[in-house]
């Protein structure tokens, strides 16, 4: 049963049924409902059908049998006109066969009173009389002609019930609200249960206080507000924050989606939104919650493909119920969305939405409050540093939080642990963030050694340049997409970036395209996504970010998180042909600089290069500190622990020897661009 609910819905009955829902499918009411039409469809048959069997004679011959005196005198002959007077029927019985050794049968004759206008003498002279008798069975024909077609039209409805029930709904009430009041039984999220975003919490706590003692702030000439707007990346937490909310007021809390506003017909979104408001000014003060405001909310003017308005109509329904001229204060709005930049203008002025509440990625700090309010629900081994775990997840949300303590605990389950451990929280934060590792995917022994040196190279920068981040694991174990992974976890949470930083990020990229080209002297596709990750940073630096001294410090182009297509698919570059090709050859300029930077310092470091590899194809994952060692020493001074292998399974490939020919400096094609980091 959902958390969203009216408060005055029914509990189910123990029999599986819907309580006292008169809409219900019980296969008994429909079994007895057609054995009772059928029942009444044979009475009405065996009411019509005379008993016996009748036997219907030409009038001519009707005549003969009465002129031998074949017709019984003591049973009744009738005389049957029917209701509607179109046909008469003369009914008796006659003998059959010779004298009185002979049978009798039932006949039936039709007459014809105006041709036949001396039937009566007729009868007269034999001593016959034909007692009239009229047979009335018009509610019978009538039941007679309509019950099957009812009774086929009511199996239909029983088999298609739920249709018909859904479609009666829609098209009656298709104007309705479809927000659902939720219940505070079922609601039980709280501001403890939200870590990680205090100061968002405080301003919706605010709202809160006001609606539970609006004096103290209204002695000051203050007012509630009308809206919230809440605004984070996908995971932060708005919808958590919402449901707190609703946990928290004393007060209706209504709950909807943007995309429950707009369908097929038109005007519905108009409708509900004007019957939404009705409901919460019935219930004012009470709080509605639109969640993924921006399925409705989006620019107006900016249709794509020629569509019909009607998404424009429900806005404008919505821009006027929240402030126009017949609006009552009372009932508040808070809506969450991710993309603040398709919304309009109108939508998020003061006096509509007055405050927009930033929801961002938790802090170290943040991140450590969000793993011990999840970690309540699952058993953690007593040695878990919940810190250190921090520290190891920078850039987490919320809800990449809560998935890498749920993988632990399901890893720790598959493991037949009694509780959650450090080795399996690590483990699932590199599955939430990286992927799954995928031992099972068979690669041959040429394409593990060109992965091991690929990653070697991304590993040896990492150490040696002064502005990387450290190296957290490098491993040739094929994981997610990627066939080896260079990972790299900074030391503290960063919010800019420096320039220096950034170009030797550009040459660490490098590191595995130079490792391939240096030791093989070819290269593979294995550095795509490092290529796209080079071009995508340089491109950045020029244009977004001001770091070229060619181009200087001019924005070039519109740059959004988001393209939205109904505003920019419109709008040209702002800037000449002239300038877009001086871009490209700065882009360029950056990448190859980067190139022969990284070239340089693998050949300088080739023999430290090839005991990383080498460790990479004997252990398959070295962690940073074995990296370390490797940079100072020239060995690894605890190497970890030889995987499991099977004993079908071939031992661990060897690198190659270094040859002479390596020692020197190769040659490199001219004009290389572009080429990123770790796959």
């Amino acid at each position: 049963m959902s958390d969203l609910e009216p408060r005055n819905s029914q509990p189910r009955n123990r029999s599986g049924g819907n309580g006292g829902d008169p809409s219900s499918f019980n296969w008994r009411t429909l079994f007895l409902l057609l054995v009772g039409a059928a029942l009444i469809l044979g009475a009405l048959i065996t009411y019509r059908t005379p008993i016996g069997t009748v036997v219907d004679v030409p009038f001519s011959e009707f005549r003969e049998s009465v002129e031998k005196n074949l017709i019984w005198k003591n049973k009744p002959l009738r005389l049957i006109t029917e209701s509607n007077g179109a046909e008469n029927y003369l009914q008796g019985w006659r003998k059959t066969g010779d004298g009185e050794k002979g049978g009798e049968e039932r006949f039936r004759t039709q007459v014809n009173l105006l041709y036949n206008a001396d039937l009566r003498d007729f009868l007269r002279k034999y001593d016959l009389e034909a007692d009239p008798h009229m047979e009335s069975n018009s509610m019978g024909n009538l039941l007679m002609n309509f019950l099957p077609i009812g009774l086929f039209l009511l199996v239909l409805y029983f088999l298609f019930r739920q249709q018909i029930r859904m479609a009666g709904r829609g098209a009656m009430s298709f104007g309705k609200s479809k927000a659902r009041m939720l219940s505070r039984e079922k609601n039980r999220v709280t501001f403890k249960d939200v870590a990680g975003v205090e100061e968002a919490k405080e301003e919706v706590q605010e709202i809160v206080e006001f609606l539970r003692d609006p004096k103290k702030f209204q002695k000051l000439g203050g007012r509630i507000p009308k809206g919230v707007l809440m605004v984070g990346s996908p995971g932060t937490g708005k919808t958590l924050l919402a449901r707190a909310i609703a946990g928290e007021a004393d007060v209706p809390f209504f709950s909807i989606s943007g995309s429950d506003f707009v369908e097929m017909f038109v005007g519905v979104g108009a409708s509900r939104v004007r019957d939404m408001f009705e409901q919460g000014k019935k219930s004012a003060p009470c709080l509605i919650f639109i969640d993924e405001i921006d399925a409705v909310g989006r620019h107006r003017g900016h249709g794509m493909g020629g569509g019909h308005d009607e998404r424009e109509q429900t806005l404008n329904a919505l821009l006027v119920e929240m402030d126009g001229f017949d609006t009552q204060e009372g009932v508040i709005i808070i809506a969450a969305t991710n993309r603040p930049d398709v919304l309009d203008p109108a939508l998020l002025r003061p006096g509509r939405f007055d405050r927009q509440i930033t929801v961002p990625l938790p802090d170290v700090n943040g991140r450590e409050e969000i793993l011990r309010v999840h970690a309540k629900k699952v058993k953690v081994a007593e040695d878990v540093e919940w810190g250190v775990i921090a520290r190891g997840t920078p850039g987490y949300s919320g809800a990449e939080l809560a998935n890498v303590i749920n993988e632990a605990a399901l890893l720790a389950a598959r493991r037949g642990l009694k509780a959650i451990s450090r080795m399996e929280l690590e483990e699932a934060r590199d599955k939430v963030r990286w992927g799954k590792e995928r031992r099972s995917l068979a690669m041959s022994d040429k394409e593990k050694e060109n992965t091991a040196y690929h990653e070697a190279g991304h590993a040896l920068l990492g150490v040696v340049l002064e502005h990387c981040d450290p190296v957290h694991k490098v491993t040739i174990i094929p994981r997610g997409p990627s066939l080896g992974s260079t990972m790299y976890l900074p030391l503290e949470d960063k919010y800019t970036q420096r320039k220096n930083e950034l170009l030797d990020r550009l040459v660490m990229i490098m590191g595995g395209r130079v490792a391939e080209e240096v030791v093989f002297g070819d290269v593979t596709n294995g550095a795509r996504g490092d290529i796209n990750q080079a071009t995508e940073i340089a491109r950045r630096m020029v244009c977004e970010w001001g770091m070229s001294e060619k181009m200087g410090m001019v924005e070039y182009g519109k740059h959004e998180e988001y393209v939205f297509l109904g505003r920019d698919i419109s709008q040209n570059r702002n800037y000449s042909e002239a300038t877009a090709q001086e871009i490209d050859q700065e882009v360029r300029n950056l990448c190859d600089n980067a190139y022969q930077k990284a070239k340089e310092l693998i050949l300088a470091n080739r023999d430290k290069l090839e005991v990383i590899a080498r460790g990479l194809l004997e252990f398959e994952t070295l962690e940073g500190s074995h990296i370390r060692d490797i940079m100072k020493t020239g060995r690894m001074e605890n190497p970890p622990s030889p995987p499991p292998r099977s004993p079908n399974q071939p031992p661990p490939l060897k690198p190659r020897p270094v040859e002479e020919k390596n020692s020197e400096e190769p040659e490199f094609p001219s004009g290389l661009s572009g080429l990123p980091a770790s796959a």
